[in-house]
């Protein structure tokens, strides 16, 4: 015989209970349909979002009320307010008489140059004035002679005139008495005519002499002046050749070599003024625009702080950045090297109960007009008016309100999406 399945099969006792079953699935119903009623808009929110970032990949920040300081944070360079270059005024061969780090007086002799091409040109000069001055004192003595010779012949021109007006009286009386003839009164008032025209010229000469005298005397006496100049300039260049600390400080840096052979205008050294000591330091292209001179700064370094006051700020850009000095107050502290590196910080403005949030990324990626708010990990954007910005800190004009978190790092992933889900 086959056996079945027929032993297998064993009738079980019913155990349900209808009315507690039922009463079970009601409640939890009940729940589940208020559980979707609170969350009805945090489930359509994420439903509707566009995409999802995840939060260790974000920085968040919350928007409060506080003081605002607007102030720019820089590294500076001590640098020397005065540090000159001397430069070779002539080429030849150098003379260092100091060392770098040698401490020099104003006006002390540095270094000194041989130029054996203008120290002989200065000679020929010389001579060459020398001759100048002599052709000068021989013409005032011709002047002098000649002028000695036009007064004696003006001398004589009026004893003739004279001897010629007493002959034609003679000559007149002894005519009238008929001891002379008509012809000899007459020669003798010819030469009374002839005397008269002859002092008047010589009058005139007399009067014009000194003029021409004094034209040639200036032209020795300027071509003279001429020379002076020339040899005052060539010592001058001479003089040069020895080259001066302009201020009291330190030698910085020698550009050459002792003994070197250079051309005119190189550079030569430098001189540091350690009286006068700033600091040098970039701030970015778009806080500079109100960096001003006279802007208190506060300057920190070496277990030291200083106060200091902004004294210039350059009207270039480069590489995104402008330069600007500032100028200790009070007199430069002792102790500071130059190209010493140092903490600089200048306030540009302080506001109280102001609405800021901390500044970020997304400053630069929104451009201040928008900002991703977070409430129950889904960021919106939402449209916003931003005002002043520090290093630190943005003020909020606009869009926020105290306690709202937005995403504070850059929102480039988010693509600007109305909303984006933010993941755990």
């Amino acid at each position: 015989m086959f056996r079945d399945t027929s032993a297998q099969d064993m009738p079980l006792a019913s155990t349900r209970k209808p009315r507690r079953r039922r009463a079970a699935w009601i409640a939890a119903a009940v729940v589940a349909l208020g559980l979707i009623a609170l969350g009805a808009p945090r489930i359509a929110g994420l439903f509707s979002a566009q995409s999802s970032v995840s939060a260790a990949r974000l920085s968040f920040a919350t928007v409060e009320r506080g003081d605002f300081t607007r102030d720019i944070a820089a590294e500076g360079k001590v640098i020397a307010a005065v540090s000159p270059t001397l430069y070779a005024a002539s080429a030849g061969t150098v003379t260092l008489k100091v060392h770098a780090g040698d401490q020099v007086q104003r006006d002390q002799v540095v270094a000194s140059i041989d130029s054996p091409d203008l120290s002989s040109k200065l000679a020929q000069e010389k001579a060459a004035l020398g001759g100048f001055e002599v052709d000068y004192q021989r013409a005032q003595l011709d002047a002098r002679r000649q002028q000695m010779t036009v007064q004696e012949n003006f001398d004589r021109a009026q004893v003739d005139q004279q001897t010629a007006a007493r002959e034609v009286q003679r000559s007149d009386k002894a005519y009238q008495e008929g001891a002379y003839s008509e012809l000899s009164l007459l020669r003798a008032k010819d030469a009374l005519e002839k005397a008269n025209f002859d002092l008047e010229h010589m009058h005139k000469e007399l009067q014009l002499e000194p003029e021409q005298l004094r034209f040639d005397v200036q032209s020795k006496q300027l071509a003279r002046d001429r020379e002076q100049l020339l040899v005052a300039d060539l010592q001058r260049q001479v003089d040069a050749l020895s080259l001066r600390s302009p201020v009291t400080g330190q030698i910085g840096q020698l550009l050459i070599a002792e003994r070197a052979s250079v051309a005119r205008d190189a550079p030569l050294l430098t001189v540091i003024d350690l009286s006068a000591l700033e600091l040098e330091m970039k701030v970015p292209e778009s806080l500079a625009r109100d960096l001003a001179v006279g802007m208190p700064a506060q300057i920190s370094g070496a277990e030291h702080d200083w106060n200091g006051t902004v004294s210039a700020v350059s009207p270039e850009v480069v590489n995104g950045e402008v330069a600007a000095r500032v100028r200790f107050a009070g007199g430069t502290p002792e102790g500071l090297r130059q190209n010493q590196r140092l903490s600089v910080r200048v306030v540009l403005d302080q506001r109280k109960d102001v609405l800021m949030v901390a500044r970020g990324s997304w400053l630069d990626t929104e451009g201040g007009h928008f900002a991703y708010v977070v409430n129950d990990g889904l960021a919106r954007r939402r449209a916003i008016r931003a005002g002043a910005s520090s290093l630190s800190t943005v003020e909020i004009l606009d869009g926020l309100q105290p306690g709202e978190r937005i995403v504070s790092s850059g929102t480039d992933i988010f693509n600007s999406a109305p909303s984006v889900v933010i993941s755990r």
